[in-house]
Order: structure tokens, then C-alpha cells, then sequence
């Protein structure tokens, strides 16, 4: 039965992790403000590996857009094997390490290696508080509702991802979005209802083929993720692209029997849903997410820069649904574990 599956009941109790998020990040905030201004940092970085990677590109673009301040995203293998090529020979970075387990070999060493070299202070995001990464950061967002069984990351990416967005609301000064971010619960659970129906449709039809996933901005790591979530769950051809991006080549591959999922702005709708409907045009079946005028509309009544999580449900419930109807099990991935753990 679907219902016995880990995965459905950690997308559908994801909101109950969002409001956790917000509470855990909303007691912290003090303390981070102050780990923030307590040296001259000179760069944010965030990282972690696969999902947590994707979501270190939402987390950085955010934190660069609300505070000003330069942020980027590497992978936790990129800076173990190539530290050189991400930290200043001068100055100190502020790391935020993000990890569903808090075991992931290489985020473990890239951090440990942080410390070891006194190149500044970090921040670490997880599932699991008493976990050795945990151990390892000068203070930790712990967000122990967002654990799950299941190997592909649902209910946790997004626990995660609401923290990574009220940090940047945190060190940006911006008390008036950490508390609208109380309403993104609601709004959540709400998706899930509403759109059910939707993503059974889209999951179930078998003759897509392939899936595009486009997002800009703080969603393009979105985009990465459900791409990611779409080639676990259900071993499917699956892509992710900015929106402008996908007219340079890419779109070559656009026939009717592809799927483009469109993560819209507001700030940017006119030139995204120009994107949208050249590819609608060459026989692309589109689907659009939005807070208005958009196939999956959140309706929410939030400010942009604190809703990114609404994307998520939707597409992991077409995700999971296409699983079901491929006859796989959404829990357990071909070839894959919950954990990388390497001897390094």
C-alpha cells in the first residue's frame, strides 16, 4: 500500500519540521547575531554534500541578497581536496556547514580541517544535534523533527532549508520576515491538500520521459534539488537549469514528451514565464509553481524572500508518486544510502 511508505508520511509532515525551524533559528538569533559580528569576516561559505550541496546554493544566494555581504556555496568535498581555491590567504570566513545526519564524511573533515587552520567560525545546520559535525561548529541550528527514514531527503531538506532562510533573515537584520516565516507552516500544509490531486496526475503519467527543472536566484538550488529527488526517487532523465540558461542549448532536448517545471518569481515572472512558454511552444508539457497565475499557486500572501520551501511539497509528492507508479520503492533508492561515509 502507498500509505506504508516512510517517504509519503515525511512530505506530508514536513510543516510540522518547517515550525520547529523557525522556532529553533528564532531562539538562536541572538547568538548567531553575535558569532556574526564577532570578527571581520570576509566571505560566507556555505557547504555540504548532494542535497545539502543544493541547498548551500539556495542558503548562499539568500544571505547575499539580504545582507550584502559576499556568499557562495562549495561542495564539502571541494573544500577538503581544494581549500586554496575557496578561502582568502587573508581575513576569515564565516562557514555554515549543513548535513542531514551530521555524519557525512567529507563535510566532517572539510569542517575539522577549518578549525585545525583557524580560517574563522561556523555555523552548523542538522537533523541530528549530538551528532560528531554538531560537535564540530560554534553553534548549531539542531532540528531534530526534520529526521526521517527514508534515504531520499524530503521532510529534512526542508526543516533545513526554512533555517538556512531564517539565518539570512537573522543577519540581515530583518525581524519583521523571521516572523511572517511562523505563517509558512500553515501555508504548507495547505499545498499538500490542495494539490494532491495535481501531483498524482503529473506522477503517474508515464509517458514523460525526462524532466527539466528551472529555476533562478536563491531557486535555482531548489531546482537542483527536486532534479535530485526526481533521478532518486524514480530514475528518471531529470535536468536542472537557470531559467535564461535553458534557451542556450538545453532546450534542443525539449519534445512532447518532456516535462518542464518552472520554480517562478515575482521579481522576475515576465522574463521566466517568457522561458516557460517557448519551451510550451516546442511541445514541452509545462508546469509552473508560483505565488499567483501559476499551475501550483502558494497563495500564501508572504514576502518573496522567505517562501522558497513552498516549492518543495508538490514536487517531492510527484516525485514519490511517479515512484509508485514505476513500481520502485521511493524509500530505498537504487544504489544509494541515507549516509556517505568514506575512510579519509
Amino acid at each position: 500500500m502507498q500509505s506504508s511508505y516512510d517517504t509519503l508520511k515525511e512530505i506530508q509532515t514536513q510543516p510540522d519540521a518547517w515550525a520547529e525551524a523557525v522556532q529553533v533559528a528564532s531562539r538562536q538569533a541572538v547568538h548567531m547575531q553575535q558569532l556574526w559580528r564577532s570578527k571581520d569576516f570576509n566571505q560566507v561559505i556555505f557547504t555540504g554534500c548532494g542535497s545539502t550541496y543544493y541547498l548551500s546554493l539556495t542558503g548562499a544566494a539568500l544571505l547575499q541578497q539580504l545582507t550584502g555581504f559576499p556568499a557562495r556555496a562549495v561542495p564539502g568535498g571541494e573544500l577538503l581536496l581544494y581549500p586554496a581555491s575557496a578561502y582568502p590567504r587573508n581575513g576569515e570566513t564565516f562557514l555554515v556547514a549543513v548535513s542531514r545526519s551530521g555524519i557525512t564524511s567529507e563535510t566532517i573533515q572539510a569542517l575539522r580541517a577549518f578549525r585545525q587552520q583557524g580560517l574563522g567560525h561556523s555555523l552548523v545546520i542538522t537533523n541530528y544535534p549530538n551528532s560528531p559535525l554538531a560537535e564540530l561548529g560554534d553553534l548549531v541550528l539542531g532540528l531534530p523533527q526534520g529526521q526521517e527514514k527514508s534515504v531520499a531527503q524530503t521532510r529534512s531538506f526542508a526543516s533545513m532549508c526554512v533555517a538556512a532562510i531564517a539565518l539570512s533573515a537573522i543577519l540581515g537584520q530583518r525581524q519583521d520576515l523571521l516572523e511572517e516565516m511562523e505563517r509558512l507552516p500553515e501555508n504548507g500544509q495547505r499545498l499538500l491538500a490542495d494539490y494532491s490531486e495535481v501531483a498524482r496526475v503529473w506522477g503517474s503519467d508515464l509517458t514523460l520521459d525526462r524532466f527539466y527543472f528551472l529555476g533562478s536566484g536563491p531557486r535555482y538550488g531548489l531546482a537542483c534539488e527536486v532534479n535530485l529527488k526526481m533521478k532518486e526517487m524514480t530514475l528518471t532523465h531529470s535536468e536542472s537549469f537557470h531559467f535564461m540558461e535553458f534557451r542556450h542549448g538545453p532546450k534542443s532536448m525539449v519534445t512532447d514528451t518532456a516535462a518542464v517545471v518552472g520554480l517562478l518569481s515575482d521579481s522576475n515572472r515576465f522574463h521566466e514565464q517568457a522561458v516557460l512558454q517557448e519551451m510550451g511552444a516546442l511541445g514541452g508539457r509545462l508546469l509552473s509553481l508560483g505565488e499567483s497565475e501559476a499551475d501550483v499557486a502558494f497563495k500564501s500572501n508572504l514576502p518573496e524572500e522567505i517562501r522558497d520551501v513552498l516549492y518543495l511539497p508538490v514536487i517531492q509528492m510527484i516525485a514519490y508518486q511517479r515512484a509508485i507508479a514505476k513500481g520502485l520503492n521511493p524509500d530505498r533508492p537504487k544504489n544509494l544510502s541515507a549516509v556517505v561515509k568514506l575512510e579519509l
